[in-house]
């Protein structure tokens, strides 16, 4: 933070593009199978704000004014404007404390706000608005003086105090990274990890394998558990153990501690054989793991939890049972940073067209699959500071090796998805199927969550990036029964990796929560009360209220209708 200014601005709304380039699950499988440079990235949208600013130049006029103002105040060290709050890019106390650098942010950060005035002033449709906005953002992040060896002065520190050894190694590194798809800085030190050691560590076994998914029982760390079981359905675009990271951290191994009987789906790996794998498929699964879950346990009903895709197939298996006359065989939803309402005019609308998605599902179709590699490269320009321009300062100019953290190693574990279910993804977000009654079919019955009458409780993050966190308020509206909307102030994958602290530490994460939920999202966000802390105890104590009595828990695990085949975290989590 500049040392010197007195005004912190809050971001513009071309600064906040980097984050909130919320894409959503549609946008992220349309650019992903398409292949290639991300297509939001496209010129066509500059070619729309400059036609509209040439009908406008009194307004260029007005905005060239203004910058050769502001930047006469830089030169002059008068300028107020500063980095928006929680820009990691300029912690370095030089930004504040030398003439020079300060003067060079502050002259950046001017042009970057001249740039979102003059989208703001050209008058073009909101969705040209948001492309150029996202566009526009991606290269000023790109020209961002902390990305040149020359303009950073962390960097510069470094070459002096090692005689130029950092940037020698990072040129090694840069090597190595550009001779390897995906040619991207490589994100964390993925020696320092292992699936089944340091993640996905909770014990347990394999109780059922079918072409699909294998189902995972956890053994219970408590004399007793809780009478009516929890099932997790995990994303299907990336490996199921972001439930059960590292230890300590893990939600799976905490929610075992409680005395729940847990249970999880590992889904498997699909290759273009498995490409006619769709949403009918994902969830008959489901209510195959079900009733194993129910016969394992010796209950008529389980706990659903499900987390960001796998909350779609869990939210249209409902929907199937409550048209069949067979909702109490599911005694709870949980929906985790999921989206089912994907009404709305922002980035996700915005970069989602009808035409890019058809081509991206007739090319996954020719596929099978969706490659995982694609898909996380998409995720990663749409957040290029956090996910490459903070890798290229750390990597190739400060010649460090990246860190070792258990999320960033989850996400680059990548998996494919199959094209059947892509193509029911990709045609859900377009169409907002959810939100229309009967507009959707599942195995076989329509679809209206209205009809879904149970207890339900969501969870959203804040600064959600993929899941905007109004879309997932908006779905929870859907429901009928008793609903409870958590709103964490984490992201997407920290929202769900919030362990509370530990014995005598303090917690940064916080929580907003409520059972009466208002009309508008914004409406809940001004009325709901903020509580310190992790989510976890909350859905803890949820869960507790409607799991029934304690009984003493299980010597052994599955039963003899489905029986241990093998330890956690089973095979398909480790096939590549």
């Amino acid at each position: 933070m500049s040392k010197n200014t007195s005004v912190e601005r809050e971001p513009s709304p071309l600064s906040r593009t980097g984050q909130a380039a919320r894409s959503g699950l549609d946008v992220m499988l349309s650019e992903a199978a398409a292949g290639g440079p991300p297509r939001f990235l496209a010129p066509g949208s500059a070619v729309k704000v400059g036609a509209g600013l040439a009908r406008h130049p009194g307004r260029v006029a007005s905005r060239a004014t203004g910058l050769t103002s502001e930047l006469g105040r830089v030169v002059r060290g008068r300028s107020e404007i500063a980095p928006a709050r929680g820009d990691r890019r300029f912690t370095d106390p030089a930004w504040g404390g030398s003439w020079l650098f300060r003067r060079m942010l502050q002259g950046y950060l001017a042009v970057g706000e001249t740039v979102d005035g003059l989208i703001s002033d050209s008058d073009v449709d909101w969705r040209a608005e948001r492309r150029a906005r996202l566009a526009a953002g991606n290269v000023l992040d790109a020209l961002a003086p902390t990305n040149f060896p020359w303009s950073n002065p962390q960097v510069i520190k470094q070459a002096v105090d090692t005689g130029g050894e950092n940037l020698v190694r990072g040129a090694r590194q840069l090597a190595r990274d550009l001779a390897t798809p995906p040619r991207l800085p490589a994100t964390v030190d993925t020696s320092k990890f292992e699936v089944g050691r340091n993640l996905a560590a909770s014990p347990g076994a394999v109780v059922l394998r079918t072409d699909v998914f294998e189902l995972i029982q956890y053994k219970p760390s408590t004399d007793a558990v809780r009478e009516v079981p929890l099932l997790f359905v995990p994303p299907t675009i990336n490996k199921y153990y972001i439930l059960d990271i590292s230890p300590g951290r893990s939600m799976i191994e905490h929610f075992v501690a409680q005395g729940q009987q847990v249970f999880a789906i590992s889904w498997r790996n699909p290759e273009q054989a498995q490409g006619h794998f769709d949403l009918d498929t994902y969830a008959n699964a489901v209510a195959q793991a079900r009733d194993a879950v129910a016969s394992i346990t010796e209950q008529g009903s389980v706990h659903l939890a499900a987390a960001c895709s796998g909350g779609i197939i869990a939210a249209g298996l409902l929907g199937q049972l409550a048209a069949s006359a067979e909702l109490g065989e599911v005694a709870s939803l949980t929906l985790m940073v999921c989206a089912l309402d994907n009404n709305t005019e922002g980035t996700v609308s915005a970069l989602a067209s009808r035409d890019v998605a058809a081509a991206a599902v007739a090319e996954s179709a020719r596929k099978g699959y969706v490659d995982g590699q694609a898909l996380a490269g998409v995720f990663t320009w749409l957040r290029p500071n956090d996910l490459v321009w903070n890798y290229v300062v750390n990597n190739y100019m400060l010649g460090k090796p990246p860190p070792a953290f258990d999320i960033l190693y989850w996400n680059q574990d990548t998996v494919r998805l199959a094209a059947g279910l892509h193509r029911d993804y990709i045609r859900i977000g377009l169409d907002d199927s959810f939100a229309r009654p009967d507009a959707l079919e599942v195995l076989g019955q329509p679809v209206d969550l209205a009809k879904v009458d149970l207890d339900t409780y969501f969870v959203a993050g804040l600064n959600d990036h993929i899941v905007p966190w109004e879309s997932a308020y908006n779905g929870a509206l859907l429901f009928a029964g008793q609903r409870r909307f958590v709103l964490s102030s984490s992201g997407h994958i920290q929202a769900l990796v919030n362990p509370p602290p530990k014995e005598g530490a303090e917690s940064r994460a916080s929580y907003r929560v409520t059972e009466e939920l208002p009309e508008s999202a914004q409406d809940f966000l001004s009325q709901a009360p903020k509580l310190p802390g992790s989510w976890w105890p909350d859905w803890d104590a949820w869960l507790a209220a409607r799991s029934g009595e304690l009984k003493p828990a299980p010597k052994t695990l599955g039963n003899r209708g489905y029986r241990a085949q093998a330890k956690a975290p089973g095979t398909y989590v480790l096939a590549s």
